[in-house]
């Protein structure tokens, strides 16, 4: 019975073949990668240099390059990841609200940083892409990523630049903020956890606040109110922005 059984097993091969072809295999890759990113974060004491998302990027990078699969082939399965990005973005209101009471006091200081950070965030990258002669088109998208990826996909739309390429930029964006963030502030001598959540959720989005909450609450609650806040205030003021810059 077991040998009958086991004659009528298609090939491996057979199963890679099929499995390939499923966006079934695109949506296990994308999550295993993540899974295996966060378990070297955690095993490496929440090192910034062990960034999940930067190590899930590298992995899933290989592993479709290998395999040769084409990127329409790929999202076909990651899509479903990308479907969550908006809603874990608007469910980051949660901690604000709950820490809302603690910022009394502080509202003007984080609107003068916040306004600060933007036009920071936006005039470098304009002006280095501008300095190196870079395509006018690709200029347009390091506008919109300076607000987190979600939000700058839907500014790129209005500003005629790639949804694609303003992702990258955004993604790029937050993993060197979550890796770099941290030193960064050591060396300027920001020891408050609100100011350094802050910080973080207005330069490293979504990626940084996800690295603020890992290490203390209020400074996730304050990193998500800073990239909140970024990205209501990028919504409106960028599309406007480029229509007069460009």
């Amino acid at each position: 019975m077991s040998n009958e059984f086991q004659t009528q097993l298609p090939p491996i091969s057979d199963i890679w073949v099929y499995l390939s072809g499923s966006p079934l295999l695109a949506l296990v890759l994308t999550l295993s990668a993540y899974l295996l990113g966060l378990t070297l974060y955690e095993r490496s004491q929440r090192n910034p240099l062990a960034n999940p998302v930067l190590i899930a990027v590298v992995v899933v990078t290989l592993s479709i390059r290998v395999l040769d699969m084409p990127y329409a082939k790929y999202f076909e399965g990651a899509q479903f990841v990308h479907f969550l990005l908006g809603t874990a973005t608007v469910s980051l209101a949660i901690p604000i609200y709950k820490g809302f009471a603690s910022l009394k006091g502080r509202m003007g200081v984080l609107l003068l940083s916040l306004i600060a950070g933007g036009i920071t965030s936006v005039f470098t990258a304009v002006g280095m892409a501008r300095w190196l002669g870079v395509d006018e088109s690709l200029v347009r998208g390091l506008v919109a990523k300076s607000v987190t990826a979600p939000i700058a996909m839907g500014i790129a739309e209005r500003v005629q630049a790639s949804p694609t390429l303003t992702a990258i930029f955004a993604v790029s964006t937050g993993i060197l903020g979550a890796i770099l963030g941290r030193y960064v502030l050591d060396v300027l001598r920001v020891t408050q956890w609100w100011q350094r959540g802050f910080a973080l959720g207005v330069a490293a989005h979504g990626i940084g606040t996800s690295r603020a909450f890992s290490v203390n609450a209020e400074a996730g609650a304050y990193a998500s109110l800073g990239m909140g806040l970024h990205g209501i205030v990028g919504a409106v003021v960028i599309p406007q922005a480029v229509a007069w810059w460009f």
